[in-house]
């Protein structure tokens, strides 16, 4: 068909499809997309009304970086969720103030990238701010080079200072006794649910009474996250039953504030911090404080003592099988053991079992080395156990009655 059948100056690509060709039309060459379909000369009305709605191209001297902010922010690519919006809407808004003037063919240079950067310096201060203003710098970048706005940008994967790893971070049971001595029931409740479920505060705020069910085993929460959209199952624990039952029928969700009214994921979660310093909760070791998306570790811990695998917690946490084995604490023996991440999952052909106290030699073609079972409950470890864990590849140290890895 005549390219002359379109109106003057549409772009038309033809792309192979699995089901055939389908032609993108864009209002000029360079320009935003206003239709696709498999007919590469449209009579449509909609197709002419949906060109007339493009306007005519912008010289980029004449296109700011205030105007590619506006199209960003009314564009379908925001996020569903309303505290991710506000997030975005925060730093564009900052990301303006520096930039909104400047026409946004500058970020097309490769010197725009020190420009962004010396801008990022603002927050040196705060490393995780400092990532979070290239983190939404980049993503509008990244918008308007697919929408055609741009031919290309400089901006990509700037260097982050944030490094964060909290995995040693836990809510004992020390801690939790010491809390609720001064923090009142209803935040106390808060605190309960974190440990016992593991969910981010976000989803925390969100569950709801019809969502538990009884099961041959006992209750629990069927729920589906926020962050991946997954639908979690999530056994409750004699603590989180305890909680269920003490919710008064009338009330819709687990979780309310004083007054009975729903309650923030922030909201929530600056309590935990302003009664955690009330109590006087010990920080851990290097100063740390810790907050209420701490009790997801903990959490994991007790979830393992449920009878969930390892694998089982890492899919409801969103973590991978390595992450998981870092966060949680194996109690053995009467004692806490914490596995670093290179020895629980180091690779190997060979194995050592122990069950009921006896152990055995075993192969296996997983990332493991060791299984430790305490009933129902697996932990990967690199250690063998003879008054102290040590390397057995290494020492080659035996425990009494087995044969050597």
């Amino acid at each position: 068909m005549p390219r002359s059948n379109l109106p003057k100056g549409v772009h038309r690509v033809r792309r192979k499809v699995v089901s055939g060709v389908r032609y993108h039309f864009y209002a000029w060459r360079g320009g935003p997309k206003f239709w696709e379909g498999t007919d590469p000369s449209p009579k449509d009305p909609e197709f002419f009304h949906a060109f007339s709605q493009c306007g005519t191209p912008v010289s980029p001297a004449e296109y700011l970086t205030t105007h590619l902010v506006d199209d960003f922010l009314s564009s379908a690519s925001l996020p569903k969720a309303e505290r991710s919006k506000a997030d975005i809407r925060k730093w564009l808004e900052l990301f303006r103030e520096e930039f909104g003037a400047d026409p946004a063919a500058m970020f097309e240079e490769r010197a725009s990238r020190g420009e962004v950067n010396n801008w990022r310096k603002k927050w040196l201060h705060s490393p995780k701010q400092h990532d979070m203003a290239g983190t939404h710098a980049t993503r509008v970048l990244n918008w308007a080079v697919e929408e055609g706005k741009l031919k290309e940008h400089h901006c990509h994967k700037l260097k982050k200072l944030y490094q964060s790893n909290r995995t040693e971070i836990i809510w004992t049971s020390g801690d939790i006794a010491q809390f609720n001595k001064y923090a009142p029931k209803w935040v106390q409740r808060i605190l309960t649910a974190g440990c016992e479920t593991g969910l981010r505060a976000a989803d925390l705020v969100q569950v709801k009474m019809n969502q538990f069910e009884d099961t041959p085993h006992g209750k629990r929460l069927r729920f589906r996250t926020s962050k991946r959209g997954q639908i979690a199952y999530i056994p409750a624990t004699s603590a989180l039953e305890k909680l269920i039952a003490e919710t008064p029928e009338c009330q819709d969700v687990l979780l309310v504030s004083e007054l009975g009214r729903p309650l923030t994921a922030r909201w929530a979660s600056n309590q935990i911090t302003k009664w955690r310093r009330e109590a006087q909760i010990p920080p851990w070791i290097d100063g740390r404080e810790k907050t209420l998306s701490d009790t997801r570790g903990t959490a994991a811990t007790r979830l393992l003592n449920a009878d969930l695998s390892l694998r089982q917690i890492a899919v409801l946490m969103g973590w991978s099988v390595r992450y998981a084995a870092q966060v949680i604490e194996y109690p053995l023996f009467g004692t806490t053991l914490r596995l670093p991440v290179g020895l629980a999952l180091a690779r190997t052909n060979r194995v050592m079992i122990l069950s009921s106290g006896k152990m055995t030699l075993a192969s296996t073609a997983f990332s493991t080395t060791a299984i430790i079972s305490s009933g129902r409950r697996n932990i990967a470890t690199r250690f063998l156990f003879n008054h102290q864990w040590c390397h057995h590849r290494r020492h080659r140290t035996s425990v009494p009655g087995t044969a050597h890895c």
